[in-house]
């Protein structure tokens, strides 16, 4: 099958949302693999502040450069804006934050600018694009939203709509919050035990997954007793750098350290699944936890819907 009919044929594609700046970029690499085609010109990404759209785009783009703050980068002015302005378009691919270019401009005249890259054949990466498409009316060939999944469309007559793709992200995403701030407790009492957290990981529904070389000694409801002791503490949880973040006082190692709820009070319905598993494929013991209230999903099913069809995830 040919990239062509693949993409004539895709409505959604889903996957869970990695931990990582690594992991992150990777599915990046692989989303512009089976997804981008070199006659895309718009390509738009939805998701909230610290989601991982930057780290998506760095995957799906290498080399391109962007124009936000997220690394301390404030590129003013604005490339594609400057460019527009001189009718001279220097490159290829250009970047735009909507949200945080509009502190320097007004929307309006950011949706112009697109506007007259895309009839110069240049290809066009907008974050934030729900914020963009009321004035631009123009449908994108990609559209990503990111939130505790990574959902990819290509968008048609039909939509789906950007905004649809919005109220699905921006909700979803506590889950993730929830889960990596979990998870992070769940390895705090892990050391207390002696025990160290393991660096294999993965995503499962409203919750997390550790992987195991060897069957581990701890006893879980003791550890879910002691993670639900740190949860009513109430701690406030932040980013410290691009390593670590601070659970109360103390500086903790995370591969995420921007995807985490503000107090540990905010992680709802945290549990452990009580048995450790085998993955006779992996070779691995693995242990699960859960957050949320809502656990009633088929095992890989997803419970949004986009016009009216129930979508599924892959795990990455």
């Amino acid at each position: 099958m040919t990239v062509g009919v693949m993409h004539e044929y895709l409505m959604h594609a889903v996957y869970f949302a990695p931990r990582g700046k690594k992991r992150l970029m990777l599915l990046g690499v692989n989303v512009s693999q089976r997804y981008l085609s070199p006659e895309d010109r718009l390509v738009g990404l939805i998701g909230d502040a610290g989601a991982g759209k930057s780290l998506l785009i760095r995957g799906m783009f290498p080399g391109l450069e962007l124009t936000n703050d997220d690394d301390g980068i404030n590129i003013r002015p604005l490339p594609l804006l400057a460019d527009a302005e001189s009718g001279h378009f220097r490159a290829h691919t250009y970047h735009v934050d909507v949200r945080f270019e509009t502190a320097f401009a007004q929307v309006g005249v950011l949706a112009e600018a697109v506007k007259k890259a895309l009839l110069h054949g240049r290809r066009v990466v907008v974050e934030h694009f729900e914020l963009l498409h009321p004035c631009l009316q123009v449908k994108p060939d990609v559209l990503i939203g990111v939130g505790e999944e990574v959902i990819v469309t290509r968008p048609g007559v039909f939509g789906p709509d950007p905004q649809e793709i919005a109220e699905i992200v921006f909700h979803s995403i506590a889950y993730r919050k929830m889960a990596h701030s979990a998870e992070d407790l769940t390895g705090l009492v892990l050391e207390s035990l002696g025990f160290i957290k393991p660096e294999v990981h993965s995503d499962i529904k409203h919750g997390f997954v550790l992987e195991f070389q060897k069957k581990p000694a701890f006893d879980l409801e003791e550890v879910e007793r002691r993670v639900q002791a740190y949860i009513a503490r109430d701690e406030e949880i932040c980013y410290y750098d691009d390593e670590h973040i601070k659970i109360g006082e103390r500086i903790v190692r995370c591969t995420g350290p921007r995807i985490h709820v503000r107090k540990t009070g905010e992680i709802t319905g945290f549990h452990l699944l009580k048995e450790f598993r085998w993955d006779p494929i992996q070779k691995l013991y693995t242990m699960a936890g859960l957050v949320g209230n809502h656990h009633t999903q088929r095992p890989g099913q997803s419970p949004y819907v986009i016009n009216g069809l129930y979508f599924r995830e892959e795990s990455y």
